[in-house]
């Protein structure tokens, strides 16, 4: 844990040290798994640069926008697990996102699970198409992830759909999303991968503050298989963004009962993360 919580804070460090003006920081953030969303669950939105000069163009077209990179810790204290996660995501044509997500979960006295996924996003439909004020952007998505600890390895995808839309008539802008996720995945991945699939949703709230401040609310449905039932999670979490480069995320996070006999939960934790916008 002690390693864990000082190699995040050197990343840490060095991403505020480097950090500059330039495209905005805010969500969606390179979550958990790599993919432009929150912490557990993907946004429509595309992680992509915004701002002069933010992409490489041919002629008039955004053929490929600046990356962005994303770092979590979480501490799982009701199991001592340790679970950390980077990330980088692009966007292609303003269109096309792609993530690559590595993740390392390391409960105590126990072999680490190392967790590798790479995702793509398609955006289907933009925020208030055909000159509208309330369509969301709609887009789908997969993940493909490969995990392995001594000696084994396992792989599933999850593919979803997710409609995000930012509400801008309230006295403070509010960022609503949910979706529907199939998935083969025991917690993520971190357990293997079922035979089966199963269809779950998922969804989030976040309101936009004074400040540079976001608070937020997500959920996640556990995936209940023929013999193993995953516990639903959600995190209250609070982002400030100091640059426009920067957010930084606190985040208290309840996956599940871990002495539940009936479903898989990881207890309570706390959940930190660094957010970058190059």
């Amino acid at each position: 844990m002690k390693k864990d919580i000082k190699l995040f804070s050197v990343v840490l460090v060095a991403i505020v040290v480097f950090s500059v003006k330039g495209a905005f920081a805010g969500a969606p953030f390179t979550n958990l798994e790599g993919v432009g969303g929150v912490a557990f669950n993907p946004l429509a939105y595309l992680a992509d640069s915004s701002g002069e000069n933010s992409h490489f163009k041919v002629g008039d077209t955004d053929v490929l926008g600046k990356a962005r990179f994303g770092g979590w810790y979480v501490s799982l204290g009701d199991v001592k697990v340790d679970w950390t996660a980077i990330g980088i995501t692009d966007t292609f044509f303003k269109r096309l996102e792609v993530s690559y997500g590595y993740e390392t979960v390391n409960p105590e006295n126990s072999l680490a699970v190392h967790k590798t996924n790479i995702g793509a996003k398609l955006l289907l439909i933009s925020e208030n198409s055909f000159n509208t004020n309330f369509i969301p952007s709609i887009s789908i998505g997969g993940i493909f992830k490969d995990s392995s600890s001594t000696g084994s390895s396992d792989s599933g995808q999850d593919f979803y759909v997710v409609a995000t839309k930012l509400i801008t008539q309230l006295p403070r802008p509010v960022l609503i999303s949910g979706g529907l996720l199939s998935t083969d995945s025991k917690v993520t991945g971190v357990f293997g991968y079922d035979k089966d699939r199963v269809t779950t949703a998922f969804g989030n709230i976040d309101i936009i503050l004074p400040a540079n401040l976001i608070a937020g609310f997500e959920y996640k449905q556990g995936a209940e298989y023929e013999d193993w039932k995953d516990a639903s999670y959600w995190n209250a979490h609070l982002a400030w963004t100091p640059t426009s480069n920067l957010t930084l995320i606190l985040a208290h996070v309840d996956a599940g009962d871990n002495k539940s006999t009936t479903r898989v939960g990881l207890g309570t934790g706390v959940v930190l993360s660094a957010q970058y916008s190059f």
